[in-house]
């Protein structure tokens, strides 16, 4: 077969030309990227608490990055340990991350070559007879291409910090449901607690009333008392042993709850778990810090001020589409084939070389308004951002303060009826005394009896309502977090499934990063990767 003829050589001074425009290109990226950058709302906080010189309060800087261990029960500390290795909802948190991790790859990928192909062909031609055309041919083609959007205007870079901080976002909001579980389990364990005493209260309270009532069914007997008083005394201990099933089912459903927070079924939970250690002591002084401190501290707070900074860097990437984008596209291949006649090898051939390189540019400027209107769409989306960031930060608050009050009014509560049960312990020992001596009727002790009964079950609840309103406390206060040193983000099941259903290189042994509670700005959320 003939060669076809080489219809002209590759012009060298045209892809010197396209070479120093490529590099021209390179240099554009520079540019100040459009849109605003980002300024955070500036929020008045008081310099401290209205309700902080309270007696069991103090402004102290905070130091107890694992609140629940001020209870001293090493049953709860194996719990919470337990709920944050092995909870559902933790996980899916976790797994949150890593899918706003690989969309921050994604984002920062777009800096680089946007195609990047690959291609080849093998074609049989049939020319057309009235196209004048020859025999049918063969013809052969395989080339590789490239096109790169420089980033003129920061579309991309702003692209990078809007998935930066979504990514860092996402870390908070793992954050914030570990605050929450680590708070339902504390609070579980207390109700399981609180029932389980109020049971043990309710059983002792039934073995003094059971003696009473032998002793008025005796005298009943004997003629020596009415039938009042037995009925009366009957009535009393009915009442009190109808509360015991109440107390049994509120424990075995807190366990229930419980196993669900640990992520197992219901029953999985071992005796030792189970045995009454009593209700969790309070400490005797509890560090609030001062208002400052929630801005730091608290995961909710920094995810809305992170929304708000991934809404504004979206604003520049709205921006960007009003302006020409520029491209540099290039293609180097191999083709052979013609109807003056070529086989497959001549595809190596030194003329079978062909080469293109040249900016390119994409201007759509009849958009009808659309594009300026979706930058007003994402404007209007970052002013409800930064509103909501205010309004976040202001319910965070509120909520502290709110804790704050509950909390000292708890206490005193528990101070006043812990004295009122012991006057109702003195009460019934001084009316069975007087019973016994012939100073009173019957009357005095039943009714000595059941305010006892009544004394100790609110003080137990309030017991209850006191480790509640601490819990709600260091809730409010945004601590429990920070120490994840031995927390996985996803547990090794999910991560040997995912590692062998999808390459994920070393994305899940990534640690997360250390945001120590620092509120963000533009600099360190654009630099941080």
């Amino acid at each position: 077969m003939n060669k076809p003829t080489n219809t002209g050589k590759l012009n060298i001074r045209a892809l010197i030309k396209s070479t120093l425009m490529l590099g021209l290109f390179t240099l554009l990226p520079a540019c100040t990227p459009v849109g605003p950058d980002f300024v955070k709302p500036d929020i008045e906080i008081p310099a401290d608490w209205s309700h902080a010189g309270d007696e069991w309060l103090n402004t102290s800087t905070i130091n107890q990055p694992q609140w629940w261990r001020v209870f001293n029960d090493p049953v709860l500390d194996q719990l919470v340990d337990m709920a944050w290795q092995q909870n559902n909802p933790l996980e899916i948190a976790g797994l949150r991350v890593l899918e706003a991790r690989a969309q921050l790859g994604i984002a920062q990928g777009s800096q680089y070559p946007q195609s990047q192909l690959i291609t080849g062909n093998r074609s049989y031609i049939f020319p057309a007879n009235n196209s004048g055309g020859g025999s049918n041919f063969w013809t052969y083609g395989i080339a590789a291409s490239a096109s790169w959007e420089i980033d003129f205007w920061g579309r991309f870079r702003r692209g990078i910090e809007a998935a930066d901080a979504t990514y860092l976002s996402s870390i908070a909001a793992r954050d914030q449901t570990l605050i929450l579980l680590t708070a339902q389990v504390v609070n579980t364990y207390a109700v399981i607690r609180v029932n389980q005493e109020l049971l043990r209260i309710a059983k002792e309270n039934i073995k003094i009333q059971q003696r009473s009532y032998d002793i008025t069914s005796v005298l009943f007997k004997n003629g020596s008392d009415s039938e009042l008083d037995m009925q009366q005394a009957k009535t009393l201990l009915l009442s009190t042993e109808a509360t015991i099933p109440g107390y049994e089912v509120a424990v075995k459903q807190a366990f229930n709850a419980l196993n669900t927070l640990l992520g197992q079924l219901p029953g999985t939970l071992d005796n030792t778990m189970t045995k009454n250690t009593g209700i969790p002591v309070l400490p005797s002084n509890i560090e609030v810090g001062i208002p400052a401190d929630l801005l730091r501290r608290r995961p909710d707070v920094r995810q809305a001020e992170l929304n708000a900074l991934a809404q504004n860097a979206r604003i520049g990437l709205a921006k960007a589409d009003l302006y020409p984008s520029f491209s540099i596209t290039g293609s180097l291949g191999l083709v052979a084939g013609g109807a003056s006649g070529t086989d497959f090898g001549d595809l190596f051939s030194s003329d079978a070389l062909t080469l293109s390189i040249g900016p390119t540019f994409y201007w759509p400027f009849l958009n009808y308004g659309r594009i300026r209107n979706n930058v007003r769409i994402q404007d209007a989306r970052l002013q409800q951002a930064l509103v909501n960031y205010r309004e976040v930060v202001l319910q965070a608050a509120r909520e502290a303060e709110d804790s704050m009050v509950a909390f000292n009014g708890s206490q005193t509560q528990t101070d006043i009826l812990t004295k009122t049960v012991v006057s109702a312990k003195r009460s019934n020992q001084l009316s069975v005394l007087r019973y016994r001596e012939g100073f009173s009727d019957y009357q005095r002790v039943l009714d000595s009896q059941q305010a006892l009964f009544t004394q100790q079950q609110r003080l137990v609840s309030q017991r209850g309502v006191s480790v509640s309103s601490l819990v709600n406390l260091y809730m409010s206060l945004g601590g429990g977090w920070e120490d994840q040193s031995s927390l996985p983000l996803i547990s090794s099941q999910s991560l040997e499934l995912m590692q062998q259903r999808t390459d994920w290189d070393d994305v899940l042994e990534e640690s997360i990063p250390e945001t120590n509670g620092k509120n963000v700005n533009a600099e360190e959320t654009e630099n941080q990767y």
